[in-house]
């Protein structure tokens, strides 16, 4: 497979409320199971540290990435019963990130362009 070169990734850090994080870890299992379904998604993982959440995931341009957010939405719901996001980062190509601009918008992410790098296939 040749790695492609319009890649965007999501990168939400979670602060879990006080007692919750073991129904957060059930809910990482329903986030999971509904992104292996997905065609344009690259990687997806949670990563734990303490009270703290981080979701590494990469997807094939803006239109998987957002496609992604629309298939995981009760999902993301539910974690904000239970979470605080506190931070969000979206990486990606200039003209990949100015095709999510508009709809991530509200959530107030930061922002950040690739320059320069490596792909390897």
């Amino acid at each position: 497979m040749t790695y492609p070169n319009n890649v965007v990734s999501i990168h939400p850090y979670f602060k879990v409320f006080p007692g919750k994080l073991d129904q957060f870890k059930t809910l990482m299992l329903a986030f999971v199971a509904k992104t292996a379904e997905e065609p344009d998604n690259l990687y997806y993982e949670f990563s734990v540290h303490d009270d703290m959440v981080f979701c590494r995931e990469g997807y094939r341009g803006a239109s998987g990435a957002l496609r992604h957010l629309e298939n995981v939405g009760e999902q993301v719901t539910e974690a904000l019963k239970i979470a605080e996001l506190i931070r969000l980062e979206i990486h990606g190509p200039a003209a990949e990130l100015q095709l999510m601009k508009e709809p991530l918008g509200p959530l107030s992410p930061t922002w950040f362009e690739i320059v320069a790098g490596v792909q390897k296939g």
